[in-house]
C-alpha cells in the first residue's frame, strides 16, 4: 500500500492538497481512501466515521476524535470496576464526557490502524499541521518505550505465580487486565509504527511561497529526518500569476518568485517541487480540484516523465544513518546522520546505556544504538553540512581479541 502523510504549516491548504491527490489518485484507477479529521473539507460533500464512497475508486472517512476517546474512556473504566469500587469512585455517563486535548493524536493513531488494515491501494491522510504531524509520528516509538519501561512484557511470564508473590512480598500484584491492555496497546502502536517506517509510506509537504513558509518547511525538513521520515513532493500551493497589472498582487508575486527559487535550489535534491496555482476562490468540491494546476497523483514529480515507483513490496525502510569504519588501527567507527538545517548551538547528545538521546532544535528523539556501536564508546561528534558525524572507539572489554 502506498501511504501518503499531507502536512504542512496551518491555513497552508494541506487539507485541499491531500483531497486533489487522492482523487487523481483515483482517476487513475487505484483504490483510494482519504483519511481526515474534517468533517467536510474540500470535497464538498460530508463524510462519514466509516469509508463513504466518493468516486469508482474514492473513498473517504473522518476521524471522530470524541467519539475515540469517550469509547476508550468508559471500556476503561469498565475493566477497573473492582479498583474504582474500592475507592468509592462515581462512575462517568457516556453523555458527561468531553474529550480532553490531546485526544486527536490517538484517535489519529487508532483511524491510521484500522486504514492499514483496509487493503487500499493508495492511503492519502490530511494530518495535522506540521509540528503536529511530527508528534504524532513519534508518538507511537515513544509510547512503546514507556510501556516497555514500565509493564515489561517479559514479567507477564509470571502471571500465574502472581497470586503467591503477591502472598510473599505482602503488597498487591499488577491485575491481569493491565497487562492485557499493555499489550493490546503494544499491538496497535506497533501496527501504526510499522506504517510510518514502512518504505512505501511518505510526506507531502504543502506551503505557500513566503517567509512563514519558508521558515516552517526549515523546521520540517529537520523533525521528518531526525525521524528518518521520507518527503516525495514540496507542494507550493496558492502561487499567483505572472505579470499582474496590479501593483499590489505584482509585488506578492515577485516574492513569491523568489521563495519559488530557493526551494528549488534547496529542495531539488530530496524531492520534486510542484507548483498549484491559486484559482481565486477557496477550492470546493471536485470540479475545483480537478482545476489546481496538473496531476497531484501520489508520486507524480515536476518533470511529466518521472514517476514515483513504490518499493517491492511491504516492509522497513534502511535503517536511519549510515556506519563508516574503522579505517585505522585505532578501529574507530563513524556513525553519520542527516540533519539538514541543525546547527551546532542548538545540538545535544548523551550516550545513555544502548540509546543515545539526541536534541536537535525543538526536536528530541531516544535513538536505539545498533548492535555494532553498543559494545563501543563515543569519543567525539561533529556537524558538517547538516550531516553529524559521531565516532565510536571499540570497547575492549566487550570486543573479541584477536590473535
Amino acid at each position: 500500500m502506498r501511504t501518503l502523510l499531507v502536512t504542512g504549516p496551518g491555513g497552508s491548504g494541506r487539507t485541499t492538497v491531500a483531497a486533489a491527490t487522492a482523487l487523481a489518485s483515483a482517476r487513475s484507477g487505484k483504490r483510494t481512501l482519504l483519511l481526515s479529521g474534517e468533517a467536510g473539507g474540500a470535497l464538498g460533500i460530508a463524510v462519514g466515521t466509516e469509508p463513504d464512497r466518493v468516486t469508482d475508486d474514492l473513498w473517504a472517512v473522518r476521524v471522530d476524535s470524541g467519539a475515540h476517546f469517550r469509547g476508550e474512556l468508559l471500556a476503561f473504566q469498565e475493566r477497573s470496576t473492582a479498583a474504582l469500587d474500592l475507592l468509592g469512585a462515581h462512575r462517568l455517563e457516556d453523555e458527561e464526557l468531553t474529550e480532553l486535548p490531546g485526544s486527536e493524536q490517538f484517535a489519529m493513531l487508532r483511524a491510521l490502524r484500522d486504514a492499514a488494515a483496509g487493503g487500499w491501494d493508495v492511503l492519502v491522510v490530511d494530518m495535522p499541521p506540521v509540528l503536529g504531524t511530527l508528534g504524532l509520528i513519534a508518538l507511537p516509538e515513544q509510547l512503546r518505550r514507556y510501556l516497555r519501561r514500565l509493564l515489561p512484557p517479559e514479567r507477564q511470564a509470571a502471571r500465574a505465580l502472581r497470586p503467591v508473590l503477591a502472598q510473599l512480598a505482602g503488597v498487591p500484584m499488577p491485575a491481569q487486565w493491565l497487562y492485557e491492555m499493555a499489550a493490546r496497546w503494544e499491538r496497535e502502536l506497533s501496527a501504526v509504527q510499522e506504517l510510518f517506517e514502512d518504505r512505501n509510506t511518505t510526506v507531502r509537504l504543502v506551503a505557500e511561497p513566503g517567509p512563514a513558509g519558508e521558515d516552517a518547511l526549515r523546521t520540517a525538513r529537520l523533525g521528518l529526518a531526525l525521524y528518518g521520515t521520507a518527503v516525495d513532493t514540496l507542494v507550493a500551493n496558492r502561487v499567483l500569476p505572472p505579470k499582474s497589472p496590479d501593483p499590489w498582487l505584482a509585488g506578492l508575486q515577485a516574492q513569491q518568485d523568489k521563495v519559488l527559487r530557493r526551494w528549488y535550489e534547496e529542495w531539488e535534491s530530496a524531492c520534486p517541487v510542484r507548483e498549484v496555482q491559486h484559482l481565486g476562490r477557496d477550492p470546493r468540491g471536485r470540479d475545483d480540484l480537478t482545476m489546481l494546476g496538473g496531476p497531484l497523483e501520489p508520486g507524480t514529480s515536476s518533470e511529466p516523465s518521472e514517476t514515483w515507483e513504490p518499493a517491492s513490496g511491504p516492509g522497513r525502510r534502511e535503517p536511519w544513518g549510515s556506519i563508516e569504519g574503522p579505517a585505522g588501527d585505532d578501529g574507530i567507527l563513524l556513525w553519520r546522520l542527516a540533519l539538514p538545517g541543525a546547527v551546532k548551538e542548538e545540538l545535544d547528545l548523551v550516550r545513555r546505556g544502548d540509546e543515545l538521546l539526541l536534541t536537535v532544535g525543538p526536536f528530541r528523539r531516544i535513538v536505539p544504538l545498533p548492535s555494532v556501536l553498543r559494545r563501543c564508546t563515543v569519543s567525539g561528534a561533529g556537524l558538517v553540512d547538516g550531516v553529524l558525524g559521531i565516532r565510536f572507539t571499540p570497547d575492549p572489554a566487550l570486543w573479541p581479541r584477536g590473535r
